[in-house]
C-alpha cells in the first residue's frame, strides 16, 4: 500500500493507494482511504499521518509526501507552515525503513501527476503549435506561489522543483510600479508570491482601496473579517457585486499571466505551461478571458514563441496526490 500526501499551507491531503504499476494510478483511480485536513489545526505532519493511517486500518509499505517548501537532505522547513518535516521521523511513525519514505516539493508532485490527468481534468487557454513538444512548466497559486519545471529528455518529462515563486516581483506597467513602491513599505523583499497567491489577492485589494481606486462597503468588510478574505473577494468579483473586488481580481489575473509568461521563457516550455493550485478552478472564467492570455504573451519579441506554447489549467485537485503516489512507485 502506498501513502501519498499533498501538503500545503492551507490543506493537507492524504490518500492510500494499492501498490500497482505507476502508470495505472491516475486522477480517476479510487483510493483505499483519502482525507483532507486543515494544516494549521495540527502542530506537525506526523500527528496527521499517524491519525489517518491508524483509522484506515491499512499497513503502508511506502510513502511519498509533496510539501510546499524546499527539500534538502530529506528535510523540509515548510514555507507557509510552522512545521519542520523530516522523512526519517515520518518513517519511524509509519514503522518503515527510512528509504521507503520520500519527500518532494509539492509542485514537483503536481508535475508527476500531470500524465495521470484525463482531458476533462484540463481547461485549454490556448492550444499552441500543433504537435508541441519539449520542456514544460507548472505554476500554482494557492496559499503561496509554487513553480516547477518538466525537463523533456526526448521521450518523457522529468519534473524538477524550484522556488521561483520567491523570485523578485518585476513591475511591467505604471500601476505595477506604484504597487511595487507600496509593497516595499511593507516587505523587505517583494516576491511574486506576495501578489500571486491567496494572500496576494487580499494585498492587491488593500492596495487598490488604500490608493483610492475603490470603496469597501461595510457589508464586504464584515464578510471579509468573518473568514478567509481571498475567496470572498474572488466570489464577489465574479458575481459583479463589488467594483473593488473586480479590480483586484483583474489585477491578480494580469499578474498571474505575466509570471506564467516569465516561467515559460525561463524553462523554454515549448511542451506547454500548466496552471495548477486551488485558486485557478475557482476563477476559471477570468483565466479563460483574453486578459490572462494577453498578459502571458506580452513579452515583446518573444510573443511568437509564447504563442506556440500550449497553455492549460489543471482542474482536478487530486493531481498532486496522484503525482506523489506515481513518484513513490517509480523509486
Amino acid at each position: 500500500m502506498i501513502l501519498a500526501g499533498d501538503i500545503g499551507g492551507t490543506n493537507t491531503r492524504l490518500a492510500i493507494f494499492r501498490r500497482v504499476d505507476s502508470v495505472a494510478i491516475r486522477a480517476s483511480t479510487p483510493s483505499v482511504a483519502e482525507e483532507t485536513f486543515l494544516s494549521r489545526k495540527s502542530s506537525a505532519l506526523g500527528d496527521i499521518v499517524r491519525d489517518f493511517v491508524s483509522r484506515s486500518g491499512v499497513q503502508v509499505t511506502r510513502a511519498c509526501f509533496g510539501i510546499a517548501g524546499p527539500i534538502r537532505d530529506r528535510r523540509c522547513v515548510a514555507t507557509n507552515l510552522p512545521w519542520i518535516v523530516e522523512a526519517d521521523a515520518l518513517a519511524s511513525e509509519l514503522h518503515l525503513p527510512p528509504g521507503e519514505v520520500l519527500l518532494i516539493n509539492d509542485l514537483e508532485a503536481n508535475a508527476y501527476g500531470i500524465p495521470g490527468l484525463a482531458a476533462s481534468d484540463l481547461a485549454t487557454v490556448s492550444k499552441g503549435a500543433p504537435g508541441a513538444q519539449g520542456n514544460a512548466a507548472l505554476l500554482s497559486a494557492g496559499t503561496g506561489l509554487g513553480e516547477a519545471g518538466l525537463f523533456w529528455d526526448g521521450g518523457a518529462h522529468r519534473p524538477f522543483a524550484c522556488e521561483g515563486g520567491h523570485s523578485t516581483f518585476a513591475p511591467a506597467t505604471a500601476l505595477h510600479l506604484e504597487l511595487h513602491q507600496w509593497l516595499l513599505k511593507k516587505f523587505a523583499h517583494v516576491s511574486w508570491e506576495r501578489v500571486v497567491s491567496g494572500p496576494g489577492l487580499v494585498t492587491l485589494f488593500e492596495f487598490l482601496r488604500e490608493t483610492g481606486r475603490g470603496e469597501q462597503p461595510a457589508w464586504l468588510a464584515e464578510e471579509m473579517r468573518q473568514g478567509d478574505p481571498a475567496p470572498v473577494i474572488s466570489r464577489h468579483a465574479l458575481a459583479g457585486k463589488s467594483p473593488l473586488c473586480e479590480k483586484a481580481l483583474d489585477l491578480f489575473v494580469e499578474l498571474y499571466g505575466a509570471e506564467a509568461g516569465n516561467v515559460a521563457l525561463k524553462y523554454l516550455a515549448t511542451g506547454g505551461v500548466y496552471i495548477g493550485g486551488g485558486i485557478a478552478p475557482r476563477i476559471l472564467p477570468k483565466l479563460l478571458a483574453p486578459a490572462f492570455r494577453e498578459a502571458f504573451l506580452a513579452k515583446g519579441r518573444m510573443r511568437p514563441l509564447l504563442e506556440s506554447m500550449p497553455l492549460r489549467i489543471i482542474l482536478n485537485v487530486r493531481a498532486a496526490i496522484v503525482g506523489a503516489a506515481r513518484h513513490a512507485l517509480t523509486r
